[in-house]
């Protein structure tokens, strides 16, 4: 798992294909029309312009000459109106491109944040969060102008360029062909260019990646760090993968910046030979001051959009790896998913039989190795055993996080048949399961809209009643606006077993068939469960149950106690005959009552 690391960098699945430019242009093609017509706008606005020149041409050649004040006026004219053109369709440009470039973003969002929501949890585990959110928020911004504007742009800047090149050649077809000598060193040197421009914004990326992940870990863990006086170690990590991050940056302006300079070396080379040989074969019949002046305007237009496709070219490299990194995420498998002619699961009655079931996080890594159980419905089972021996894996199979390896588990219906839960979709599986794990998750919003998270439609009498049960109301009714109180992201004003009594009511509230309860209680005080207990009967009454439980003295009650290890099911029974066994149960209760000193036989 080495890319879980914040000082790892990532390396691409494959080299940057027009795969990835196809996709892209999927997303342009949506707006297709306003481009086009921005393109037009943009198109007569250039175009318009070019006649500047000409307009300074024909006042030195004409209308100064021969006193032409008649000819002076209709120029200054159409010069006006040239620059009216200009500005006002280049205004209303800019608004549409404005507009394009914002559609761009929230459609890539849109499908990024889609694909991320069905990722399996073998993605997460492998990645830090600060690496994924870096490509959503960062990476999309920077690409969605150089996919509206920087397509228009360079469109324009090639027409630009053509209709420069017809103008000039008009003008004097001498000093044009000097002006455009300059252009194929230009291309020459970008060609060899391109190959290091990409390399060094890849390792930009990476390193800005790494930045970013580590800064999000070290606020998500700033309590843990001052705890253990881990400041200054932190600040240092912080500041070499920032040095990490600048080093990146500066190399690969270093190598973008080359293209800029190379255009205007060979700008002034050109400058120079134009006004050279004009100068030279001035007074001629060939050059006029009219003509020298016009071409040197239409040698800075010339360059310009030579420049201007340098910079976007520059721009499109640079972001082609953030690019690859969207693209990247969305080609992630999902592999946790609806089967094609996956079918609803009908209402269960709660048997759950695991069958044959073989699964393992890693190939070559056995977690449980041909495990078999059948639940009745209705009944309570506890799992026990060591850490890390499977008990959450068993649960996390259930609830299908992840795909089994062999075997398959089956849920009965209350239509009487068993379906195989990889044959049925994910969304009508996991909405007749309540799960509450170890750590609740409390969303930024109202104490009322966090145990309503998986039942919008739930009255605020009926959140109030779930509450009541597991013991929530009455330290939600002392909090300043009740259930209307906002909390924080994550519940950081909430304590943690107030985190997880609201995380009850919210399972509860979704009225499941099967409960599972993972490690529910740990957090809450030993007054507060005895309390919540009868709450907890209540929930647990009718449903099929999984309980993982640290405290043993909490799953005393269950119909079966299974204690999970060396690949699954080792001991099955109630406590009492787990009890009199004498085996592995018996020595982790009895171990555990001499720790907290409640010795029972």
């Amino acid at each position: 798992m080495a890319r879980n690391k914040f000082d790892v960098d990532e390396t691409l699945e494959s080299p940057f294909d027009l795969g990835h430019l196809k996709r892209a242009f999927g997303y342009i093609g949506r707006h297709k029309y306003i481009m086009l017509l921005a393109l037009c706008l943009s198109v007569v606005a250039s175009v318009t312009g070019l006649f500047v020149p000409k307009i300074t041409q024909w006042v030195l050649d004409d209308a100064v000459p021969n006193k032409d004040m008649a000819l002076l006026a209709r120029l200054a004219i159409m010069f006006v109106g040239i620059l009216l053109i200009s500005i006002v369709f280049t205004v209303i440009r800019s608004r549409m491109m404005a507009h394009v470039s914002q559609e761009i973003i929230y459609d890539i969002r849109k499908d990024l944040f889609a694909h991320l929501q069905r990722l399996p949890f073998s993605y997460y585990d492998s990645r830090p969060a600060g690496k994924i959110l870096v490509r959503v928020i960062n990476y999309v911004n920077s690409v969605s102008d150089i996919l509206s504007n920087g397509i228009i742009n360079s469109i324009l800047e090639i027409i630009n360029v053509l209709f420069i090149i017809v103008f000039m050649y008009a003008t004097e077809p001498t000093l044009a062909t000097i002006v455009i000598a300059g252009l194929p060193v230009f291309v020459t040197i970008i060609v060899l260019l391109k190959p290091r421009q990409r390399r060094a914004w890849q390792n930009q990326s990476n390193k800005n990646s790494n930045y970013n992940a580590y800064l999000a870990e070290s606020i998500d863990g700033v309590r843990v760090s001052q705890l253990f006086a881990r400041q200054d170690v932190n600040c240092t990590i912080m500041q070499r993968l920032a040095a990490a991050c600048r080093k990146a940056w500066l190399r690969a302006i270093y190598i973008s910046n080359s293209v800029w300079l190379s255009s205007e070396l060979i700008t002034q080379v050109v400058f120079t030979l134009m006004y050279f040989a004009g100068v030279y074969w001035l007074g001629g019949s060939i050059v006029s001051y009219g003509v020298i002046l016009a071409m040197g305007q239409y040698v800075s237009r010339f360059w310009q959009p030579i420049t201007n496709l340098a910079n976007i070219y520059n721009s499109f490299v640079n972001n082609l790896a953030y690019l690859e990194r969207i693209f990247e995420t969305m080609d992630e498998p999902v592999v946790v998913d609806d089967h094609p002619g996956a079918q609803a699961l009908p209402d269960i009655d709660g048997q759950v039989d695991f069958n044959d079931v073989t699964f393992g996080y890693e190939e070559g890594q056995t977690v449980l190795s041909h495990m078999n159980l059948h639940v009745n419905a209705g009944e309570s089972i506890a799992l026990v055993g060591p850490t890390g021996a499977g008990k959450s894996t068993v649960v996390n199979l259930l609830c299908r996080f992840y795909n089994l390896v062999g075997g398959s588990i089956t849920l009965h219906g209350e239509d009487g048949k068993d379906y195989d839960i990889s044959e049925v979709t994910l969304h009508s599986l996991r909405t007749q399961l309540g799960i509450m794990l170890q750590d609740s998750f409390i969303f930024s919003g109202t104490i009322l809209d966090n145990i309503r998270y998986g039942r919008l439609d739930a009255t605020e009498e009926e959140v109030r009643q779930a509450a009541k049960i597991v013991r929530a109301d009455e330290f939600i009714s002392e909090m300043p606006q009740g259930y209307q109180t906002t909390v924080n992201e994550r519940g950081s004003s909430l304590s943690q077993g107030q985190r997880q009594l609201v995380s009850f009511a919210r399972t509860l509230l979704s009225d499941p068939r099967i409960l599972i309860l993972d490690e529910a209680t740990s957090s809450i005080d030993t007054k507060t469960e005895k309390l919540l207990q009868d709450g907890l009967q209540a929930m647990l009454k009718g449903r099929t149950s999984f309980i993982i439980a640290h405290r043993l003295s909490t799953i005393k009650n269950c119909d079966r106690i299974l204690y999970i290890s060396d690949h699954g099911i080792l001991e099955a029974g109630s406590h009492d005959e787990l009890m009199a066994k004498h085996g592995a149960y018996w020595e982790l209760y009895t171990a555990q009552a001499r720790e907290q000193g409640m010795m029972t036989a």
